[in-house]
């Protein structure tokens, strides 16, 4: 084995606690992302190893280790594989988000829009995009190369379906989930199945496995949508207040709107001058109660993703990582509640 742990200790609550199990699996995915720089043509291999440099808490990797628990020798390379195809996957949608968004920070570091321009921004997006799948058919088996096509036809599509409703004021609540599942729940539900799938779980714990990811996912975005609106640019490390300005209605905003406390006509102003009254925004969630209701539909995903797990507690060994982790991003959303 590779690594162990006793779940009798204490509780971890840091980040840093929580992935402490596969934290030598996160520094060989590291390895190997570095080392895929060099796959890449000259022409963008530097861009490539700049937005590789900067990356985020690497939660989609987390969730392909901890679903395919425990780690082994045999198994360790196919899941650094597997969480690299994600990640790149993961990136390419960041880079392609930042310049829907003009967005100028991510990680505290330029964009690679800000960068270099959109036009090499978006081709450097789809060699990310060319690079995950190439690696992803390069597995014994053909179910990996499916998943990770099928997940990334559908985040795409998430994109796409919000780049259309952009400014639309009458975006259906429903439409918002459906948008949230296909451009974030899927990559975090794609993961787990991966992890669980390599490690040779039955049918019941990677369908489990899945649904905890797609669960989790949806109430990650459920945050980082308020967190764009109430964080702080330094510690979060990224441009904030870009959806609204960018006419990209979240939940926030729309249970805003439905409510009656802010009119399509402010959004349109907000939209066409591309700023927005921060101190005003927030005085309105807070009087009116959203950020209470916002919270709410956010700890119904999160008891649903772990009520997946817990299902299957008897046969998946990972059932712990993975509830500490929707633990985490508890306490990471009770920070704005």
């Amino acid at each position: 084995m590779l690594a162990t742990t006793d779940s009798k200790h204490s509780k971890p609550t840091g980040f840093d606690d929580i992935i402490a199990p596969v934290e030598a699996s996160l520094h060989a995915l590291t390895a190997f992302l570095d080392n895929q720089s060099n796959e890449f043509e000259t022409e963008v291999r530097e861009m490539v190893a700049y937005c590789l440099k900067n990356q985020g808490k690497r939660i989609r990797p987390v969730l392909v280790f901890f679903s395919g628990w425990p780690i082994t020798t045999e198994n360790q390379d196919l899941l650094v594989r597997a969480s690299a195809v994600v990640e790149l996957v993961h990136l390419a949608t960041l880079v392609h988000d930042d310049i829907l968004d003009d967005a100028t920070i991510r990680h505290n570091s330029d964009t690679a829009s800000a960068r270099w321009g959109n036009a090499a921004a978006v081709l450097l997006g789809d060699a990310l995009f060319s690079q995950a799948l190439k690696l992803a058919s390069d597995f014994p088996t053909v179910e990996v190369c499916r998943a990770v096509s099928l997940a990334t036809r559908r985040v795409c599509a998430g994109e796409i379906r919000q780049t259309f409703e952009r400014g639309n004021a009458n975006f259906a609540l429903d439409e918002y989930f459906r948008v949230i599942e296909l451009k974030t729940a899927e990559l975090f539900k794609v993961s787990c199945f991966l992890g669980a799938h390599l490690n040779g779980y039955s049918e019941t714990a990677v369908n489990a496995a899945a649904e905890f990811g797609r669960r989790l996912g949806i109430a990650y975005q459920i945050y980082d949508d308020l967190a764009d609106i109430l964080g702080d640019e330094k510690k979060i490390g990224k441009t904030l207040g870009t959806d609204l300005a960018s006419g990209k209605y979240t939940l926030p905003t729309l249970l805003l709107l439905q409510d009656g406390h802010i009119s399509s006509k402010e959004l349109l102003e907000i939209k066409q001058s591309g700023k927005f009254d921060h101190e005003h925004f927030l005085g309105q969630l807070r009087d009116s109660g959203i950020i209470e209701r916002v919270h709410e539909i956010f700890l119904k995903e999160i008891d649903a993703a772990e009520a997946a797990i817990i299902s299957v507690q008897d046969e998946f060994q990972a059932g712990e990582y993975l509830l500490r982790l929707s633990e985490f991003v508890r306490l990471q959303m009770a920070r704005y509640s």
